[in-house]
């Protein structure tokens, strides 16, 4: 009797603890699958990207050359990603501090329905767009067929949603519906470096114009690198990504390739050719200093106007057997100048871009000590006009190199019928 009681109070207990576990296992069966139909109804709607904001060093709420107007935003929502990225809910996708979502209709009514083409990237077409508030924007549509195109996308969205900066070209909405993926972006009217480099049509660079256009770019860079929290190594500086607003100020676009530093040694080398870090293409190491070194072949594209990759570097290795790295540069000067660049000044900028471009990457400089010998090299350069003006005074003078005044006047090598029309030719970002 003794037994049979002692056996039924164990099968109870052994009943009471499966059912416990039964219904703990139907519960969570129950949010499950309460939390895939809210998901599934998030992802037949739509699905876009914008991640949470957070301000870095020398950060910089200037978006564009005109004021982005409040009704320009029509849609909002909440902190962060979107379904199409990360599987989260479509309500939490859009970050509180601010990246609107722009409804397909009206960025199709803006670009004519797609007919103001300005460029045409590995991403897919870009398009001019006058939108109903008075504001230009540029419009990047991903093309339909391109897989990678898609991860570029992801990547300037989840990057651009927290990065801001004068220098960089800042994203200023984005649309995802109708089974396309589209980027808004700043208008900059002065199209990219590259076509006032190479294109015979524009007026040439003057080489104080190209300095400080230098300046703007290694800040961008140093911003990126020691400004942005997680630290971003673009990995695809080059001439045709450095877009030129209205006042001619550089700003450092296309962030498709961007990534944190790493080591990935099985994947597919990604850049431009003429740009790459050596280092990067042997080790397929991935570091701030791969940017420093892309920097130094802009440097000397600057200095030479010639295409690195048409054997620039060639060039400056030959030169610089002869100036051992110092002085002496002047044999690679862009014939454009016609003389007319101060030669200390140029030997100063291409002992730097020489420095940026050695083969052991520790020896490079970082993006800050870029910037600082720039900004000092400007600074010495606007004491030696003021001087040169006040006949021998030898005041000290502290100048900021952006204020207007200290900026090289451009109006004399503008061509408003030139290069408004390069810049609508060649626009790529």
């Amino acid at each position: 009797m003794k037994g049979e009681s002692t056996g039924l109070i164990i099968g109870i207990s052994i009943g009471v603890v499966i059912g416990v576990f039964l219904a703990i296992s139907a519960l969570f069966c129950l949010r499950y699958h309460r939390k895939r139909s809210q998901i599934g109804s998030s992802s037949s709607r739509r699905a876009a990207t914008l991640p949470i904001r957070a301000n870095g060093a020398d950060s910089c709420t200037i978006l564009s050359d005109s004021t982005i107007g409040p009704e320009s935003p029509v849609k909002s929502g909440r902190n962060g990603m979107s379904l199409w990225l990360e599987g989260f809910k479509k309500s939490n996708m859009v970050s509180a501090s601010g990246i609107p979502e722009y409804p397909y209709k009206d960025l199709q009514k803006a670009t004519h329905n797609f007919t103001t083409l300005i460029g045409q990237g590995a991403f897919g077409p870009v398009y001019r767009a006058q939108m109903s508030t008075g504001e230009t924007v540029a419009v990047k549509v991903l093309a339909t067929d391109s897989k990678q195109g898609e991860k570029e996308f992801q990547t300037e969205v989840m990057l651009l949603g927290r990065l801001h900066h004068r220098n960089l070209v800042n994203l200023v909405g984005y649309c995802a519906e109708k089974g396309q993926h589209m980027l808004v972006y700043v208008y900059m009217s002065k199209g990219n470096l590259s076509s006032h480099l190479y294109n015979e049509e524009t007026e040439p660079l003057v080489w104080d114009l190209r300095v400080h256009i230098a300046l703007d770019v290694a800040r961008g860079l140093e911003y990126l690198h020691d400004g942005a929290v997680p630290p971003v190594i673009h990995r695809d500086i080059k001439s045709s990504n450095i877009l030129l607003d209205q006042s001619m100020r550089a700003r450092v676009a296309d962030f498709g390739l961007s990534r944190e530093e790493m080591v990935d040694k099985h994947a597919a080398i990604r850049g431009t050719f003429g740009y790459l870090d050596p280092e990067y293409i042997s080790t397929r190491s991935f570091t701030k200093k791969s940017d420093v070194y892309s920097f130094g072949v802009l440097l000397f594209e600057l200095i030479a106007g010639r295409n690195p990759q048409q054997g620039l570097m060639e060039y400056v290795e030959l030169a610089a057997m002869n100036t051992e790295g110092k002085a002496g540069w002047e044999e690679i000067v862009d014939s454009r100048f016609e003389g007319k660049f101060d030669v200390q000044e140029l030997n100063e900028v291409a002992a730097l871009a020489y420095r940026c471009i050695n083969r052991v990457p520790k020896k490079r400089p970082s993006m800050r000590d870029i910037v600082q010998v720039l900004t000092k090299i400007l600074k010495s350069r606007h004491n030696r006009k003021h001087h040169k003006t006040l006949s021998g005074t030898a005041d000290e003078v502290s100048i900021d190199v952006d204020h207007p005044e200290t900026r090289i006047s451009i109006t004399e090598h503008r061509r408003e019928e030139s290069t408004d029309s390069i810049a609508d030719s060649t626009y790529e970002v």
